[in-house]
């Protein structure tokens, strides 16, 4: 019997936020279900030619408390440059909770405290500043 990967559902508060935080690793809406009688909109986003690899975005209409992320685990991304996404990331007011000090791997969170861990594709990139020096912030 053969498993295929489907996708990861992740819930959130306000979907339009958690889009917007996404795109800031390039990815993009895919498709988008609304349920009106469940009171749910779910969106997938995902990168370009890895659309088959979708994050579902779960929002439900009805107020809740989402607490406890960190439960979760953590979403995996493979990124070709690690040093250069932090960088953006830093620019566009992200917060790197753990730094790449070893040019391979940095955590962040979403809006609503999902850690997402950022791999550098293939080798890791030599240590360099700031990374090598940068504390890790909160938890990750």
């Amino acid at each position: 019997m053969g498993v295929t990967y489907g996708h990861t559902m992740i819930r959130v508060t306000d979907l339009d936020r958690s889009i917007g935080f996404f795109g800031k690793f390039g990815m993009r809406e895919m498709r988008r279900i609304t349920n009106e009688r469940g009171r749910f909109t779910i969106a997938f986003v995902a990168s370009e030619g890895d659309e088959d690899h979708p994050i579902e975005l779960t929002f439900n209409w009805d107020p809740e408390v989402l607490t406890g992320g960190r439960n979760f685990g953590h979403l995996a991304l493979y990124v070709d440059d690690i040093y250069a996404l932090c960088r953006k990331l830093l620019d566009d007011g992200v917060t790197i909770n753990r730094p790449p000090r070893d040019g391979n791997m940095a955590f962040v969170r979403t809006p609503d405290h999902i850690s997402i861990e950022l791999i550098q594709k293939g080798e890791a990139l030599a240590a360099a500043e700031p990374w090598v020096s940068m504390q890790n912030v909160g938890s990750w």
